[in-house]
């Protein structure tokens, strides 16, 4: 069985992923690993500062990791308040990891990048694979940058790192980590709390979304294909749904009739205006098979039951 490391095991998607690896490949063969000392997944844990090339270095050689999926980082909102900070730690983090996969110590690696690598001189609508990326937030020039540095060393190196520009994910087993999209979380736990809920982006802010599930099995086949089916290695894009605050709010309330949103508009705004409506994910679709399980109404409904238990 292959060993695997999940550095950033406690976040949105750390979380969740680290479950689903540790199902799939056997608790023993899946290793969590986080800046924090707690772990929020039980099995397999190290403490690690992603940054410490040595440290990480070390784990690898400890454990004889094989596979490496790297999800530490300082997301959208978060990385505008302090924006040197974020570009330091998500350059380092993955440098550091794509330095093992040029050392020969790891054989695989999977790094997300994001929407926000593209910007308001992108497309809106079904936003092509190629289309201009021209990022005005930090963590949008980090994700770009990190996108060409994965070009660089598989062309140069060979290096087999994997990625996929996630849309704005959708979970209900970890909270969100400061993303733009975290209203399409936060919402339905004052749902089910029966409370109203403050929402920071307007109400017809339109942006791409995807349901945990989803993105799970998404990252998973990718991993899963073979190398030279591969076509881009960049990042592939990757779609699920488009839904706007709005529209969420009232699939909300067909099962919470009372439900109420506010709308209150910040500095996210601005960033969800910059970002693509709709995503054309065809090469993902072509070379890897992906295709979605989840629409709105499916999604509202496993969040709901989620929260519930």
């Amino acid at each position: 069985m292959k060993k695997i490391l999940v550095i950033g095991s406690n976040g949105q998607l750390g979380t969740e992923l680290f479950q689903v690896l540790s199902t799939k490949f056997g608790s023993k063969n899946v290793i969590a690993s986080d800046i924090s000392a707690y772990s929020q997944n039980n099995g397999l844990f190290e403490q690690l500062d992603a940054c410490d090339a040595q440290g990480l270095a070390a784990i690898v050689q400890r454990h004889k990791i094989q596979h490496v999926y790297h999800l530490a980082a300082i997301l959208s909102a978060k990385g505008e308040q302090n924006p040197v900070q974020s570009w330091d730690l998500n350059m380092k983090t993955l440098l550091n990891v794509l330095e093992l996969g040029r050392k020969g110590m790891v054989e695989r690696i999977f790094w997300p990048s994001s929407i926000a690598v593209f910007g308001p001189d992108t497309p809106k609508e079904q936003t092509d694979q190629h289309a201009v990326t021209n990022p005005n937030t930090v963590y949008g020039i980090s994700k770009l940058a990190g996108e060409k540095w994965c070009q660089y060393y598989f062309d140069k190196f060979g290096v087999d790192v994997r990625s996929v520009r996630y849309p704005g994910l959708v979970g209900h087993k970890a909270m969100p980590g400061g993303g733009t999209t975290d209203y399409a979380i936060e919402i339905f736990h004052k749902a089910v709390l029966n409370q109203s809920y403050d929402c920071f982006l307007g109400p017809e802010s339109s942006m791409p979304m995807m349901y945990m599930d989803d993105a799970i099995r998404a990252t998973l086949l990718l991993m899963e294909a073979p190398s030279n089916e591969l076509k881009i290695r960049t990042s592939y894009n990757l779609s699920g749904l488009s839904f706007t605050p709005a529209a969420l709010a009232a699939e909300i309330q067909i099962h919470y009739p009372n439900f109420q949103v506010n709308y209150k508009p910040d500095f996210r705004q601005a960033i969800a205006d910059s970002w693509p409506s709709t995503i054309d994910d065809q090469m993902a679709r072509m070379d890897w098979h992906w295709q979605q399980s989840f629409d709105l109404p499916k999604m509202t409904l496993e969040m709901l039951k989620g929260l519930q238990r």
